[in-house]
């Protein structure tokens, strides 16, 4: 795969270079610039292009999908600047806010473009693994939008210009993201010793069998998510996805998905987004670490992982300037402080400026494994106690934490209730009564609640899919919004929290019939907050 692209015309070139010609920052290798033969550049420039449409290099793109709408959603991030009067925290954002996932232009745009041009090249190569490899971030892109809005445009995506796409219902993409997903593994199944050059892959290198382990978790993953809406499909494909002979699962960290793309010169956009507005260090007390700006580490896994003593702490949040607090998150949906005298001194998000993107981790799917073997009966390949365990020691492991042994024999300790040190928003119901050992013994209410928290957990800072796990199964219990907080106009319960996104307002101009016709025949509700997903089906 060398010349991968060498038999491509000048025309279909020049379409390459135009299409990308908006991103030069993620166009380039930023380890080894001008590196590359031309031919390989093209190749990596596209695929790259691709990988920053699931967590977007564009800060204030990331900023409005992970650090605004799935980390405050998921229990966390909070939001620290008082001068936003609407938010998605607070339920009522403007469109610029909720719109971000379908109308950016550095999601979709960026997402067609990109597949057109590694389909042509696997076409005009007779090479099917970069449009397979394609095919896997297209549904990782992609889930994401669904998981926020329902009902989206999927199967007729890319088909032409036209602004006026026909939407799906959330079935129906679900079922095209399996099949899309099937596909892609067939293909990579046929070619598992192939080799993308490393330049187009920021994410394993070139390592097909990886790319084979992602596409089966992704879809173990979406299997579990649908779970409540259509069990038969689920366990298909669930008992299809870990199966060795399709190429397996991720079962070690080296196996995780992780765009590692950051460098000196081109920043994580999570890490930058975060620390928006921040505090002068000059105004920072002595001993202290600057915790953040417009982002701090929400209450809520704070309070879970205080109670129970977990080692992962300093590897996720920034020590508060609080006096006499280590930890201590600032609370969700609330009225916002001011951050110059009490906001910054909120534990911040642990992140540094290179570090990678996260999509999924080998912990996620131990635990998607132990969901499907204890609460829907999937034959998962082993015991769920014993794939709980595994979740757990390998994000210890992941977060190079110590203690994993000691943390699972815990049958006592539980989440802490919130006070907060500025004595405004302290939530003193408590959380949960869960605790970490696994008990075999428990029902199934209890045990899909351990699994989930123990999920959210190692899953820090993939916020969209804890606020999918919080929107599917309840869990884990997060801290309400308050009364002055939830700005919906009793639109929103704060106890369930935001359902989904409303979908932009452009699409009632643009898009009209259609976004009409979704509205009424597939989102079962009124397009706003409150309504629930299709896969939200938990009675």
């Amino acid at each position: 795969m060398k010349n991968i692209i060498n038999k491509l015309t000048i025309v279909s070139l020049a379409a390459l270079m135009s299409c990308t010609a908006n991103y030069e920052n993620i166009n380039s290798n930023p380890h080894e610039p001008g590196s590359l033969e031309a031919d390989d550049y093209a190749l990596g420039s596209a695929m790259n292009n691709l990988a920053g449409c699931v967590v977007s290099p564009d800060v204030n793109t990331a900023q409005f999908t992970d650090c605004l709408l799935g980390g405050p959603m998921g229990g966390y991030y909070a939001d620290a600047n008082a001068g936003w009067a609407n938010t998605i925290s607070n339920y009522n954002p403007k469109d610029d806010w909720s719109r971000v996932f379908l109308k950016s232009d550095k999601i979709i745009p960026v997402l067609n473009s990109n597949l057109a041009t590694v389909k042509l090249v696997s076409e005009n190569t007779g090479n099917p693994v970069p449009y397979a490899i394609a095919n896997i971030i297209k549904v990782a892109t992609m889930h994401r939008v669904a998981d926020t809005f329902g009902p989206i445009p999927y199967t007729k995506m890319g088909e032409s210009n036209n602004l006026a796409i026909p939407y799906d219902s959330q079935e129906t993409v679900y079922n095209a993201f399996f099949e899309d997903l099937n596909s892609a593994i067939d293909i990579l199944n046929e070619y598992p010793n192939a080799m993308l050059v490393k330049d187009a892959d920021y994410i394993y290198a070139g390592n097909i069998k990886q790319w084979i382990k992602f596409a089966n978790s992704l879809k173990l993953r979406l299997a579990i998510r649908i779970a409540y809406a259509d069990l038969a499909k689920a366990k298909e494909m669930a008992e299809e996805a870990v199966a060795p002979a399709n190429g397996g699962v991720m079962e070690t960290n080296d196996d995780n998905a992780a765009w590692k793309y950051f460098s000196s010169s081109i920043q994580n956009p999570i890490y930058v987004a975060t620390r928006y507005n921040q505090v002068p260090e000059a105004d920072i007390e002595e001993g202290y670490t600057n915790t953040g700006g417009d982002t701090h580490a929400a209450a809520d896994i704070i309070c879970y992982m205080n109670g129970y003593g977990d080692a992962r702490r300093e590897k996720y949040f920034i020590k508060s300037m609080w006096k006499g607090y280590d930890y201590v998150g600032l609370r969700r949906g609330i009225i916002i402080p001011d951050l110059t005298s009490k906001g910054h001194k909120y534990s911040g998000v642990n992140i540094s400026t290179t570090s990678p993107i996260y999509w999924m981790n080998a912990a996620e799917v131990a635990f998607l494994r132990a969901e499907g073997t204890a609460i829907f009966g999937f034959n998962m390949g082993g015991t769920a106690e014993a794939f709980y365990n595994e979740g757990i020691r390998l994000s210890f492991d992941q977060w190079d934490a110590s203690g994993a042994d000691a943390y699972l024999s815990d049958a006592t300790s539980k989440p802490e209730a919130y006070t907060d040190p500025a004595g405004d928003n302290t939530y003193t119901s408590g959380l949960s009564s869960i605790t970490i050992k696994w008990n075999e013994g428990a029902s199934k209410e209890e045990k899909q609640e351990r699994i989930i928290v123990q999920k959210w957990i190692a899953n820090w800072q993939l916020g969209n899919e804890a606020w999918a796990d919080f929107r599917r199964t309840g869990y884990p219990k997060l801290i309400p919004a308050t009364a002055a907080g939830n700005k919906s106009g009793g639109i929103v319960d704060s106890n369930k929290g935001a359902r989904r996104m409303p979908y932009p307002l452009d699409e009632y101009n643009s898009n009209s019939e259609n976004i009409t016709e979704a509205v009424s025949k597939y989102l079962k509700g009124p397009d706003n907050m409150a309504t629930d997903l299709w896969w939200a089906a938990k009675k």
